[in-house]
């Protein structure tokens, strides 16, 4: 018998804290040896040599087959999570939305039907709270134990927001119950005048989606969410920072000592307010919430990512074709809201990120991977490379050079907002726990063989 199924060879193998050149060894889908030379004692061998090796990407937020406005976002767990592979993202938290009326086991069953036996990365599982009945509220410590520790709040959208008293209560039993609560802030009541006055004035165009939204309105949210948190004395994380009003208030929680998390999204780094005046309705591939703001804030964004404000880059991948984005044709509020971006997540950061000089490889480790494990109740069994630890890896060439196309993405999708962009550094090989899953930009591992993650307490960073 082999001493190893696998050894990846001569990367310059790069975690949270560390780079060294070192050979991995793998047993049984968790890493059991790091060493210089491990020999080739193993059923297959990788050659990483002249690249890096990091800890599987996660993404801790994403939207697969998610209900909104009428229709359905594109990607099921199978497709989204093909994409994902293919990109180098090893696991993905998703939201399970709760329906009116329905208990919190029935959205989880809901969500574990659509993604058991579909997913081909493991997965883990946010329950996105939309009503909040007593018995709702006595179903939280139990469906924690169960290893959902993570419950989202949205404070606008009709339908699922939420009001202050049940953010504050549910701010309370989460935390006794050892989970954590993040919320999606944007200010309900600027958003429905706004949309209201551009409507009855005839403004229907996607730029007003934008201008509906206006950055005051999450910083503000995004401060009252920081307030009720301080008051219940709970932990709380900000999902998708898109400009300095939010970030600040963050920021300026934290400097006070408060336990406030959040993180920003490739989007809000790379794009901005004007894709949306493109011609012929071809705004509407960027609509989503909140929406891109103007480039004054791409700095800000990322400096807070840099300096530890803002800990995790998610994607918050919701794709919907253009044929879906249309619903909104003669009014931008009815336009779908997500943009596809799981599959470029890694490629993007490193570009644009790394290779830039705006954060280093260790830094690129912590927002794409290791901070979104220990989080969301992760660590170390992902996240990181260390011995013990399941082996999710990725191969990464610092030295391919490519321009993003949609047709070279695996997204259930008819575009990719990125179209266009240089990259410079792209995944070649993608491990999961073990199995090769993906190569050279193709998907080469089994459908159905992601696992559910059952995750346990947050840690605050």
């Amino acid at each position: 018998m082999k001493t190893f199924d696998m050894i990846v060879k001569g990367g310059n193998v790069v975690t949270a804290s560390d780079t060294f050149k070192a050979d991995i060894g793998i047993k049984d889908g968790k890493i059991s040896e790091m060493g210089l030379d491990l020999g080739k004692d193993a059923e297959e061998i990788v050659d990483a040599s002249d690249k890096y090796v990091f800890p599987g990407g996660i993404d801790p937020h994403t939207h697969m087959n998610m209900p909104f406005g009428g229709t359905f976002s594109s990607d099921d767990f199978k497709t989204g999570t093909i994409a994902a592979a293919c990109g180098g993202t090893t696991s993905i938290v998703d939201f399970s939305i709760q329906a009116k009326g329905k208990s919190l086991k029935q959205t989880i069953n809901t969500w574990r039907e659509k993604s058991d036996g579909k997913a081909v990365i493991d997965y883990g599982i946010h329950i996105a709270l939309t009503e909040l009945n007593e018995k709702v509220m006595n179903e939280i410590p139990e469906v924690i134990k169960q290893g959902y520790q993570s419950f989202k709040m949205y404070m606008t959208y009709d339908g699922m927001r939420v009001d202050d008293g049940t953010l504050l209560r549910t701010l309370i039993k989460v935390n006794e119950s050892g989970g954590l609560c993040c919320v999606h802030a944007e200010n309900y009541y600027v958003i429905e005048y706004l949309k209201n006055k551009f409507l009855s004035e005839g403004k229907i165009e996607p730029i007003y989606h934008a201008l509906s939204r206006p950055d005051l309105a999450e910083g503000e949210a995004a401060g009252r969410a920081i307030k009720l948190a301080k008051i219940a004395n709970a932990p709380l994380y900000i999902v998708h920072n898109s400009c300095e009003a939010s970030i600040s208030e963050i920021a300026k929680a934290r400097e006070e000592g408060y336990p406030i998390m959040g993180e920003t999204c490739p989007q809000y780094l790379l794009l901005s307010e004007d894709n949306y005046r493109e011609p012929n309705f071809n705004g509407a591939k960027y609509v989503m919430s909140p929406p891109l703001r103007d480039k004054k804030n791409w700095p800000v964004v990322w400096k807070a990512i840099k300096d530890n404000t803002l800990q995790v880059v998610a994607t918050d991948h919701c794709p919907f074709f253009m044929s879906q984005k249309e619903l909104g044709k003669d009014c931008f509020a009815s336009i779908p809201n997500g943009a596809p971006g799981i599959e470029a997540r890694m490629a993007l950061m490193y570009t644009y990120g790394v290779t830039s000089g705006k954060i280093d490889l260790n830094r690129f480790v912590q927002v794409t991977s290791t901070n979104a494990a220990k989080i969301y109740g992760m660590y170390p069994q992902k996240g990181t490379i260390a011995i013990g630890s399941d082996a999710d890896l990725v191969v990464f060439d610092p030295n391919i050079e490519t321009t993003l196309t949609k047709s070279m993405l695996h997204e259930n999708v008819d575009y990719t907002p990125y179209e266009g962009f240089k990259l410079k550094g792209y995944p070649t090989v993608t491990i999961s726990r073990g199995n090769i899953i993906a190569r050279d930009g193709q998907f080469v591992g089994e459908e159905g063989r992601g696992k559910f993650i059952k995750r346990t307490s947050p840690q605050i960073i």
